[in-house]
C-alpha cells in the first residue's frame, strides 16, 4: 500500500509489540520513519516487532517500556525515545483494555483500567508529546476510538469501553482546537471488530471485519503531508455498521 514519506519521522505507537498497534507501527516503518515500539509487559514481542520494522524498512527502530497510565512512566519512555531518536513527530495512542461483561458485575478496578488506559494513557502521551511538537511546529496524533461511539452508542456491556473511547473522541476534537496553531493535526479512528479480535459476532458489515489494511489507510491518510488542513476529525472503519442500541 502507498503511504507518505515518513523518512525523518519519529513515530511512537503505543501498545505496539501486538495486534493493532504492531500493524500500525509496521506501516510507518515501511514508509521509512524511525519507530519506537512501545510495550508494558510483552517485551519480546517487542524486541520482534523492532526487527521486522528494521526488516520493512524503518530507519531505526527500538524497543521502549512503560505504563501509559502513569505520569513519570510516559515521562520516562518518551525521554528514552528522544535520546535514541530523537523527539516524537506522530503519535498513535492505541493503548485500551476491554472489559466484556456487564457494567454491573465490574470490580471498581476493572472500571478504572479499562478508563485510564483507553482515556488517561491518551492524555497522558498526548500532553508528554505535546511540548516537543509545538517547538518543532509540526505533529501528527492519531488517536483509536471505536465505531458509533461518535452517535453515543449505548449499551449495558462493555460500559466503561464504550465512556472511555466517547471520551478519546472528546478529547481528540478539543486538542484539535486546542492546537490548530501549532501545525499539529489530531484525529482519530474508530474501528468496529477488526481481525485479530478474540469473538465474532453472528453478522458483520460486508461479511469480515476489518482488516489491517483497511485500519492502515487512514492512518496514511492523515499522516499524509496534503492532509495538515485536517484535523479534529474521526474516521470509523466500521464496513457501514449501525448498532441497534444507540
Amino acid at each position: 500500500m502507498d503511504g507518505p514519506d515518513l523518512t525523518g519521522r519519529t513515530v511512537l505507537v503505543t501498545g505496539s509489540a501486538k495486534g493493532v498497534g504492531r500493524e500500525l507501527l509496521l506501516a510507518t516503518a515501511e514508509r521509512g520513519a524511525a519507530t519506537a515500539v512501545h510495550y508494558h509487559t510483552s517485551a519480546e514481542a517487542a524486541r520482534d516487532v523492532a526487527e521486522r520494522a528494521r526488516d520493512r524498512g524503518a530507519s531505526a527502530a527500538m524497543t521502549v517500556q512503560g505504563d501509559v497510565t502513569d505520569p513519570e512512566s510516559v515521562d520516562g519512555l518518551f525521554a528514552a525515545v528522544e535520546a535514541e531518536l530523537g523527539s516524537v513527530d506522530v503519535l498513535v495512542n492505541n493503548v485500551g483494555d476491554f472489559a466484556p461483561a456487564h457494567w454491573s458485575d465490574l470490580e471498581f478496578e476493572t472500571w478504572n483500567r479499562v478508563l485510564e488506559t483507553n482515556l488517561n494513557g491518551t492524555y497522558l502521551c498526548s500532553k508528554r508529546a505535546l511540548p516537543e511538537m509545538r517547538e518543532t511546529e509540526y505533529g501528527r496524533i492519531v488517536n483509536i476510538g471505536y465505531a458509533s461511539s461518535e452517535q453515543g452508542l449505548v449499551s449495558p456491556e462493555n460500559f466503561p469501553y464504550f465512556v472511555a473511547k466517547k471520551g478519546v473522541l472528546m478529547f481528540t476534537r478539543m486538542l484539535a482546537a486546542d492546537t490548530q496553531d501549532d501545525g499539529i493535526t489530531v484525529n482519530a479512528i474508530s474501528p468496529y471488530v477488526v481481525e485479530n479480535s478474540d469473538e465474532f459476532p453472528e453478522e458483520l458489515p460486508r461479511d469480515r471485519p476489518a482488516s489491517f489494511e483497511d485500519l492502515i489507510a487512514p492512518l496514511y491518510f492523515y499522516l499524509d503531508p496534503d492532509s495538515g488542513y485536517v484535523s479534529g476529525e474521526n474516521l470509523e472503519v466500521d464496513g457501514g455498521w449501525l448498532p441497534e442500541t444507540v
